[in-house]
């Protein structure tokens, strides 16, 4: 066990590590695309982390996550376009584009959506659970495909990026080792969040919900919290990927972007929280390679992805720590 966890936090390093250095790695080669790559690769990460949160621990698999990453984009797209265009948003106010305004926003309008959907959501289990979230965003993406004022299915071009004092998000290497910070905050508020008291909480409600009820504790209220604050971490990851592409569009919210963040948590390992990030950046390395070989790149890494998903059943963070099948059995076994 000691061997097994030492092996995984020299795994985590090293990721960190390697992460930390691609900027310079870039520029030695002389290959800004690689800058940008690894960046989406990031901020697709921190939203798998969030969600690694209420599925690897908390046993709640929702297919409807791409809803909070769009809504936390939609919210940055929007505020920025009234900024730039002083027009009204609401009760007078013109919208801003300060990144410490526009990003807490977006964790906040999306934890609140979270809190509706999962009130409803969290009351099934199953399949019926993973039905309604799945249902749920593809609602809110006809419902952004329905406004018009706001590029309706053509999208929204951000005007401007958002601002912050003292940086240049501008800069390709301010704004990655800016996602890159807040990849490693969100994992390490959530791998403390994991081995706290709440933590085991959610973990114990994965497995028998009865009998922590028994003990005392509301599973639908823990449950709801992990499932709002995994919600508000995708808004975050969504208003940080509006100013990656200075572009948002419906296709953030569709069915199939929450499959590819189940994906990425899948392929890393589930209940292990550095699982996802591994995960993204096996993701997005498989297809830039396969692209250069071929047009139809996603007939070569389905089967990949099976491969993976049948003999390596902990994802690549089980491969390294050579277990089978990653364990979240308790709080500090993971990171």
């Amino acid at each position: 066990m000691v061997k097994n966890f030492s092996r995984k936090s020299w795994a985590t390093l090293a990721i960190f590590g390697l992460l930390a250095l691609v900027p310079p790695i870039a520029h030695a080669f002389d290959n800004a695309f690689l800058i940008t790559m690894f960046n989406r690769a990031l901020i697709y990460a921190i939203a798998a982390v969030g969600l690694d949160l209420i599925i690897g621990f908390g046993g709640m698999v929702s297919f409807g996550h791409a809803a909070f990453f769009g809504i936390g984009a939609y919210t940055a797209g929007i505020l920025g376009t009234h900024a730039f265009d002083g027009s009204d948003f609401m009760f007078g106010w013109t919208g801003s584009n300060a990144a410490l305004v526009v990003w807490p926003l977006a964790m906040l309008v999306a934890a609140f959506f979270g809190a509706i959907i999962g009130l409803i959501s969290l009351r099934t289990s199953g399949v019926y659970f993973i039905m309604i979230t799945l249902a749920f965003a593809q609602l809110f993406y006809f419902f952004f495909v329905s406004l018009s004022q706001y590029g309706g299915e053509d999208g929204l071009s951000l005007w401007d990026r958002n601002t912050l004092p003292g940086l240049d998000l501008y800069d390709r290497n301010t704004f990655y080792y800016l996602c890159f910070a807040i990849l490693l905050a969100v994992w390490f508020f959530l791998s403390r969040l994991v081995a706290s008291r709440f933590g085991r909480v959610i973990i114990g409600c994965k497995q028998n919900e009865r009998r922590m009820r028994a003990l005392g504790y509301d599973p639908l209220l823990y449950k709801l919290v992990a499932f709002c604050i995994s919600a508000a971490i995708g808004g975050l990851a969504g208003a940080l990927i509006a100013n990656h592409s200075e572009f948002v569009s419906p296709g953030l919210l569709h069915w199939s972007r929450s499959g590819e963040l189940m994906v990425i948590v899948i392929l890393g390992g589930m209940g292990t929280l550095i699982g996802p990030v591994y995960g993204a950046l096996a993701l997005f390395l498989l297809e830039e390679s396969l692209v250069s070989f071929t047009e139809h790149w996603q007939v070569i890494l389905g089967p990949i992805l099976i491969l993976v998903v049948v003999f390596f059943r902990g994802g690549i963070v089980g491969f390294l720590t050579g277990n089978g099948k990653a364990s979240v059995k308790s709080g500090d076994d993971h990171g």
